[in-house]
């Protein structure tokens, strides 16, 4: 039932949109915005039962749709791997290795992991002794809580 109502959305969408560019005209309103962010998704992910997906692949306006405004407003995802603003070198992402597996995508990544981590360490010890869970005392404990007796004061008592 939850895929008939689904697909009965499509399809309604896909009449109401008709042969227009965008849901109320020439230029994009936040509808248009609100379909896009379902329909794109449901039209690029692989998921596991595909009979919504086939249906969208239907219904020819929705899918021309869906590729204008991936063109207008996302034209790197067309085949390049970074948006036009992004140069290499700057912190863009970086091509997959030859191996299959994608490279780091930022270079100083582990250092700024470790920096994060060196920066927590730092405010939860700062804030464990400031507020007097842990504390400093000066001097040695011995056994059983005790202080050692130094051992001048060891021989006098003797």
């Amino acid at each position: 039932q939850l895929y008939r109502e689904a697909r009965e959305c499509l399809t309604l969408l896909s009449q109401r949109l008709g042969s227009q560019k965008f849901f109320f005209g020439d230029s994009p309103a936040s509808l248009d915005a609100l379909v896009f962010s379902r329909l794109a998704p449901l039209m690029k992910a692989k998921l596991p039962n595909g009979k919504l997906q086939q249906h969208l692949k239907s219904l020819q306006n929705l899918c021309n749709y869906c590729t204008s405004i991936l063109s207008l407003y996302f034209p790197w995802d067309g085949g390049e791997s970074r948006p036009p603003s992004h140069p290499v070198g700057l912190g863009a992402p970086r091509a997959a290795g030859t191996d299959g597996t994608e490279a780091e995508e930022d270079p100083h990544k582990r250092r700024k992991q470790l920096l994060s981590v060196l920066v927590g360490l730092a405010a939860m010890l700062g804030y464990a002794f400031l507020s007097g869970i842990v504390s400093i005392q000066r001097g040695s404990v011995g056994p059983a809580g005790r202080q050692p007796i130094a051992l001048e004061e060891e021989e006098e008592e003797e």
